[in-house]
């Protein structure tokens, strides 16, 4: 990597990233920023890269979740603390399904920016940027809100500080108590339309009771009380990422300090574009995410530009086809892994080739076709006799009403009750619990045919 420069990027073609008519105010931003501590530290990040590469060889299992765009003026407390702790019932409902570690990554403490089908927006005859973020610009349809701000990156910034903070304090200061976190699911299983998931919580109970009798209790055993957490979002406005890149005095490699991992997303993944250019030179792992159009010949370019030494756990491949499709794209996409040798950890983002227009006008997400595609990227591991080694969600710990179905049915008249989403519908948080409790049936089952077909 000795020829990459962190601003290299600017000499590539862009998509996706604001222009930004005012470049004084663009330059002091940046200026600024350069001089900022970093959000993240490159040991946290090195960590991960080594979880990833457990997953990917189905040593660990990745569960990467949160908000699909993160907003200034739902920023609060309750709503990190919430988002957290579903993340924390779903790991501990993979982890007893896996029988492996569970790696936990949020998108949170950054994903601030979103790549638009379009650049701009039409209503009533009118013309207007589309909106694209808080980090760059507003959701009222009006040209002062539309237009780019360059501020609104240190609002970023100083929302994603404080949301690291907070994460930080519940992973090490006994919120993530197994016990306290347990307590949480069993109530979400009382209900008599979850009741279907009630023996496994208590099997996970019985598994705990024996832990205590044998002596391992949280309050002797730091392992019990404490949690390893990480953040991620899409490397999308380069101008941030660029300011927020701190070089390693350990290893003498570049950080992307914004976030523990960064993903390139299905727009933006060009192999000579700029976002890859960025993303290909940071010692963070990298996700890439991987849509119906990805050719098996990109896809090997896009393998040796953004982990051109190989290594276990840089490059995460998040798969998003839709229900019914991974049958179809991702036995090619696995293959042209298989020919190049290439060491990646394959994770299913069953959200995004989901999204329809309801009857209502809202933009949703039926429960049914996110499970679907779970199942369909397990069933195609599990032909190809390769590793499944996560699943990628846009939830929130809150109850809103965005995505339909589940076991608290949302219905499509109800979506209009709690639609609070800027951009993307969410899984609420029952949505999230039950999900998991589904995936772990199939990482059950999964694991059951591995120990079955070695004997």
């Amino acid at each position: 990597m000795s020829e990459w420069t962190k601003s290299a990027w600017r000499n590539k073609p862009r998509v996706q990233m604001p222009d930004y008519t005012d470049a004084d105010a663009l330059h002091t931003v940046e200026a600024r920023l350069a001089q900022y501590p970093p959000l993240v530290f490159a040991g946290e990040a090195r960590t991960l890269k080594r979880q990833l590469g457990a997953a990917g060889r189905g040593e660990a299992f990745l569960l990467q979740g949160g908000d699909c765009a993160e907003a200034f003026d739902q920023f609060s407390a309750d709503g990190i603390r919430d988002t957290f702790k579903v993340m924390l019932q779903m790991a501990m409902v993979l982890t007893y399904g896996a029988k492996v570690p569970v790696v936990k990554v949020g998108r949170m403490a950054g994903q601030f920016a979103k790549p638009r089908s379009a650049p701009t927006e039409v209503r009533g005859g009118h013309e207007l940027p589309s909106y694209r973020g808080d980090i760059i610009n507003e959701l009222d349809f009006t040209p002062a809100a539309r237009s780019p701000d360059p501020q609104k990156m240190l609002q970023a910034y100083t929302q994603a500080a404080a949301t690291l903070n907070l994460l930080r304090a519940f992973s090490t200061g006994g919120y993530a108590d197994v016990h306290q976190v347990h307590a949480w699911t069993l109530g979400f299983t009382e209900s008599e339309k979850a009741a279907k998931y009630r023996d496994l919580a208590n099997r996970i109970s019985d598994t705990l009771d024996f832990m205590k009798a044998a002596g391992l209790e949280s309050d002797t055993n730091h392992n019990l009380r404490t949690v390893e957490f990480f953040t991620s979002h899409e490397s999308l406005l380069l101008e941030y990422e660029e300011a927020l890149c701190r070089l390693d005095s350990t290893s003498g490699k570049w950080l992307a300090g914004s976030g523990h991992m960064i993903w390139i997303g299905d727009r933006t993944r060009q192999p000579d574009g700029a976002h890859v250019e960025f993303a290909r030179g940071v010692l963070n792992p990298v996700g890439l995410k991987c849509g119906p159009s990805l050719t098996p010949e990109d896809l090997k370019t896009l393998m040796a530009r953004l982990n051109p030494e190989n290594e276990a756990g840089k490059l995460t491949l998040i798969a998003r086809f839709g229900a019914g499709k991974a049958a179809e794209h991702l036995p090619r996409l696995i293959q042209a892994v298989r020919e190049e040798g290439a060491n990646v950890t394959w994770v299913c983002d069953p959200m995004h080739g989901n999204t329809i227009k309801s009857a209502s006008g809202y933009k949703t997400r039926p429960f049914d076709a996110v499970l679907r595609e779970v199942r369909d990227f397990f069933a195609v591991h599990k032909a190809e006799g390769t590793v499944p080694g996560g699943v990628h969600f846009e939830m929130t710990g809150q109850d809103v009403t965005e995505c339909t179905g589940g076991v608290h049915a949302v219905s499509d008249e109800s979506l209009s009750d709690r639609y609070h989403t800027a951009c993307d519908p969410r899984l609420n948080a029952t949505q999230s619990l039950e999900l998991a409790f589904l995936v772990a049936e199939e990482l059950t089952a999964h694991r059951e045919a591995l120990n079955a077909a070695t004997g």
